[in-house]
């Protein structure tokens, strides 16, 4: 019997801990146009319960693991059913921490996938594209005009 240890930066948490990779399908734009990449992320227990109810999706497919499995030291494992082309997310351990966290606090969300195995039946949908590099631009046009005297005491 191994024993499970504990992260530095994280001693709540061991390498045997319940955790969900997903393989996400995002985009990246260059050039006015959108190319597809594919993104390891971790799930959280409430984004996993809502996707398993049948909201659409970006992830193709979902792996349950444990922390150790996909994060040794300062490297990370992609899970075997993953593409090699695929891409780990930014903050990926602060993440894989996170997610771990809620499964440990929602323990009836591991039900959902059993460890060690994957779910590849999810309402998969990239009609709303996830894009990656996306930028905001807020204009004065954009503002809701309010009625003149909406900050008066009348």
């Amino acid at each position: 019997m191994t024993t499970a240890t504990t992260y530095a930066n994280a001693s709540d948490l061991s390498t045997d801990d319940y955790l969900v990779i997903g393989l996400a399908n995002c985009f990246i734009k260059e050039d006015g146009e959108l190319h597809s990449v594919k993104i390891a992320e971790p799930i959280p227990s409430a984004a996993l319960e809502a996707i398993a109810k049948g909201i659409p999706t970006s992830y193709e497919l979902a792996c349950a693991t444990t922390l150790g499995a996909v994060l040794e030291g300062e490297t990370y494992k992609l899970p075997p059913e993953f593409p090699a082309s695929t891409q780990f997310c930014d903050e990926f351990t602060l993440r894989a921490f996170s997610a771990a966290r809620t499964y440990k606090a929602r323990v009836v969300a591991q039900a959902v996938i059993p460890p060690g195995s994957s779910r590849q039946d999810f309402n998969f949908s990239v009609e709303r594209k996830r894009v990656l590099n996306s930028e905001r631009i807020i204009k004065t046009e954009d503002n809701v005009k309010q009625h003149a005297y909406t900050h008066q005491v009348l």
